[in-house]
C-alpha cells in the first residue's frame, strides 16, 4: 500500500515546473521510503511513497524499473494471486514482493495483463520506448487515483492534494459546481467529477493509454457485465459455495511480511472477517473496535463479546466529542474536497489506534452492499408498490405534516419529481442529505445533478431491491465507503484490505437469489447463515446499529460552534453559492427540534469548511 503522483508533458514542459514544489505531500501513505524518476528531458515524472508491507527491503522500492529497463512503474495497493501469476507466466522474481511480477506481466501481456489480476490497485505505468503512460484502477474502485487530462499532457495522484499546485499555477483549478449539487444529495462527490471541474476521478475497471495522439479509455470490467440471466436459488449449495469463497478470500489477504489485525465492530460482517482470519492465521489475531459513551451508538461490548469468544487480542477505543472535534478540524486535509460521511470521524481514530498495534488490518466493507442489509432495500420494494407510485406526492405532503418526526422523515422518501431518479433520492434520504427540490431553494448557482443510471445491457430483469444494490456498489460503496476507509487509514499509514469484495465473491454474490438475502427485516440472511458456523446466532439477537458518531446530538452541543463558525452571514455571502435566508431557516428548524435534519446541515458546514480553507 503506498501513494503515488506523475505527470507526463507532450507539448511543452508544463507541469514539471510546479510538480516537484511539495515532494512529501504524500508521504503519510507511504512512509518508509521515498523515491522519484525522471526522463532527461523532465517531461515524465514518477514520485512514490512506500509503506512497506511484502518484501520491506530495498529492492522492492518504487519507481520500479522492468527487468529489461523499458518500462516504470509507480503502484499503490496489494495484488494476492502475484505468486501465481509468476508461476503461470514463468516470471523469475528476484525480489519477494507482488510489484516486480506487476511491471514483468504488463511487458509480456500488454494492458489486458490487468484481468488476471485479484486485488485492490492502481498504477502508472511508462513506456520509455514509445513514450506513453498506462493508467489502471482496480475493479470496484477500492484504491483512489485522480487525474487531468488535455492535448498537452495528464497530471495524476493517489489523492487530489498531490496535484493541487500544479492546477492552481497552470489555471486549472475551478470550482465545480455540478459536483456541489451531487454533493448536496449524496453526501460525496461521484467517480466522474471532482470538486474541481477538470479534474477527474479515474473510473474503476478501466485502464487507459495516453500518447501524444490522445487518451483511450478500455473498460475491463463492470458491475453490470456479470448480472446473468438465471439467479442462484438452492440456499445450501450457493451458502456453502459463498463461505468456500470467503474463506480463500480473506486467507489471500493474510499474506503480510508485517504484523496484521482486523477492523470488528461486532456487527455481521466484519465478525465474519474476524473468525475466519483466526482459523487462517498462525499467529494471534489482533481485532480493533471503537466505542461511544452514548450508548444508543456504542456496540464495544458486542466486540469485546464475540472477542473473547474468538479468542483475539482486542483493543478497544472509545471516541468523545473532545476526539471528534481534533478530527473535524483535519478532515478537510485528509479528504481534499467536501465529504460529509461524518462515520469518517471515528475511522480516522480506528486507523490511528490500529496503526500503533498493526501495519495491516481487515474490514468487513461491501457486506451491507451484496447481500442487502441497509433499510432503503425494504424502501424500494414499497416504491414499487402501484398504488404507492401513484399517490406517493400528496402521500409524502401529508405524512410531512404530521408532528411525529420519523412519519415527517418517511414523508421526504415519497416527495421526488421523477421517477427515473428513485435510486438516488432513497438514497439520499436515507442518508438525510437534501432532496432535488430542497437543493433547488439552497444553491444560488447553476448546476445539474446526475441521473445516475445504469449504462451496460442487463441479462435479467431486476426486482427494485437489486437495483438499488447495484446503484450502492456502483456509487456509494466506491465513492463514499471505499473512499472514507482509505484517506481515513492512509492517514496513519495503515493498509486496510476488504476481503467480502474480492471480484470473484462480487460476481457470485450478484446473482444470488435476493431471497436468500433479504425477506422483511430479516437482511443478509445469507450472510447470517455463513457466520453461524463460526460464531454462535445468540451473540447477534440485536438491531444493527450501524458505525456513526452520535452527530445529531453533538451538532446542536458541543459542537454547535461549527454552525456559528462557517454557516454565518459572511462566510456564506463571502462565496455565494447558497442562499443564506434558506440556509439560516434549516439551522432554525434543526436546532428547534427537528434533529433528522442534522446531515444536511453537516453537509453545509463541511462545504463551507473546504471553501474557507481552499478560498477558490
Amino acid at each position: 500500500m503506498c501513494g503515488f503522483s506523475g505527470y507526463i508533458d507532450f507539448d511543452r514542459p508544463r507541469f514539471a515546473k510546479f510538480f516537484w514544489s511539495d515532494e512529501l505531500i504524500l508521504k503519510h501513505r507511504g512512509p518508509d521510503f521515498y523515491g522519484k524518476f525522471m526522463t532527461g528531458s523532465n517531461r515524465v515524472g514518477l514520485m512514490h511513497f512506500r509503506l512497506s508491507i511484502l518484501d520491506p527491503s530495498p529492492r522492492s522500492n518504487q519507481p520500479f524499473h522492468s527487468g529489461n529497463k523499458r518500462y516504470v512503474m509507480a503502484y499503490n495497493g496489494e495484488v494476492y494471486n502475484f505468486r501465481e501469476l509468476a508461476k503461470e507466466l514463468k516470471i523469475k522474481q528476484k525480489t519477494g514482493s507482488d510489484t516486480e511480477v506487476i511491471i514483468e506481466a504488463f511487458g509480456l501481456l500488454g494492458p489486458d495483463f490487468v484481468k488476471k489480476l485479484n486485488g485492490m490497485f492502481c498504477m502508472a505505468i511508462y513506456d520509455r520506448e514509445k513514450n506513453e503512460m498506462f493508467l489502471f484502477r482496480d475493479r470496484l474502485g477500492v484504491k483512489p487515483l485522480y487525474f487531468f487530462y488535455d492535448r498537452d499532457g495528464l497530471l495524476f495522484g493517489s489523492e487530489l492534494k498531490s496535484m493541487v499546485p500544479s492546477l492552481q499555477k497552470t489555471g486549472n483549478a475551478d470550482l465545480d459546481h455540478n459536483a456541489i449539487a451531487n454533493y448536496l444529495h449524496l453526501g460525496y462527490i461521484p467517480e466522474h467529477q471532482s470538486i474541481f471541474k477538470q479534474v477527474r476521478k479515474f473510473p474503476a475497471g478501466h485502464y487507459a493509454r495516453i500518447t501524444p495522439a490522445g487518451i483511450q479509455f478500455t473498460r475491463y470490467w463492470d458491475v453490470e457485465d456479470h448480472l446473468r440471466q438465471i439467479t442462484q436459488k438452492d440456499r445450501v449449495k450457493t451458502q456453502e459455495h459463498l463461505r468456500k469463497m470467503i474463506e480463500q478470500s480473506v486467507e489471500r489477504r493474510l499474506i503480510s511480511d508485517v504484523p496484521l489485525g482486523t477492523f470488528l465492530s461486532g456487527g455481521i460482517d466484519s465478525s465474519l472477517v474476524t473468525a475466519i482470519a483466526r482459523n487462517h492465521s498462525t499467529a494471534k489475531i489482533n481485532s480493533f473496535s471503537i466505542g461511544f459513551r452514548e450508548e444508543k451508538y456504542n456496540e464495544a461490548a458486542h466486540a469485546s463479546e464475540i472477542s473473547r469468544f474468538l479468542g483475539t487480542n482486542h483493543h478497544e477505543k472509545i471516541l468523545t466529542y473532545d476526539d471528534a472535534k481534533e478530527r473535524v478540524a483535519q478532515l478537510i486535509d485528509v479528504y481534499d474536497e467536501p465529504y460529509a460521511d461524518s462515520s469518517a470521524i471515528p475511522t480516522m481514530l480506528l486507523s490511528e489506534f490500529a496503526r500503533t498495534h498493526v501495519k495491516v488490518a481487515l474490514s468487513g466493507d461491501g457486506g451491507d452492499e451484496l447481500f442487502m442489509g441497509y433499510g432503503m432495500y425494504n424502501w424500494a420494494l414499497r416504491l414499487n408498490n402501484p398504488l404507492i407510485r401513484y399517490l406517493r406526492r400528496p402521500l409524502g405532503r401529508f405524512m410531512k405534516m404530521m408532528p411525529d418526526q420519523r412519519i415527517q422523515r418517511a414523508g421526504m422518501v415519497f416527495d421526488f419529481e421523477q421517477w427515473s431518479s428513485w435510486q438516488t433520492h432513497l438514497f439520499s434520504q436515507e442518508q438525510y442529505f437534501f432532496s432535488e427540490p430542497e437543493i433547488g431553494k439552497i444553491l444560488k448557482t447553476e448546476y445539474y445533478i446526475d441521473s445516475f443510471r445504469t449504462t451496460g445491457i442487463i441479462q435479467r430483469k431486476l426486482k427494485p431491491h437489486e437495483k438499488q444494490s447495484i446503484f450502492d456498489i456502483r456509487y456509494y460503496l466506491r465513492d463514499d465507503l471505499l473512499t472514507k476507509i482509505d484517506r481515513a487509514s492512509m492517514r496513519y499509514g495503515l493498509e486496510v484490505r476488504v476481503p467480502l469484495l474480492d471480484h470473484l465473491i462480487v460476481e457470485f454474490a450478484l446473482n444470488i437469489d435476493p431471497k436468500l438475502k433479504l425477506n422483511g427485516k430479516n437482511r443478509k440472511i445469507i450472510l447470517q447463515k455463513i457466520l453461524y458456523h463460526y460464531i454462535p446466532k445468540s451473540y447477534f439477537n440485536r438491531p444493527k446499529k450501524g458505525f456513526s458518531i452520535p452527530l445529531s446530538e453533538w451538532l446542536s452541543k458541543d459542537l454547535k460552534f461549527l454552525i456559528d463558525t462557517y454557516l454565518s452571514r459572511a462566510v456564506i455571502e463571502q462565496f455565494n453559492i447558497c442562499n443564506y435566508e434558506v440556509v439560516q431557516q434549516l439551522i432554525k428548524k434543526y436546532l428547534g427540534g427537528r434533529k433528522f435534519l442534522y446531515n444536511r446541515v453537516w453537509a453545509l458546514i463541511i462545504l463551507h469548511q473546504w471553501l474557507v480553507r481552499n478560498n477558490p
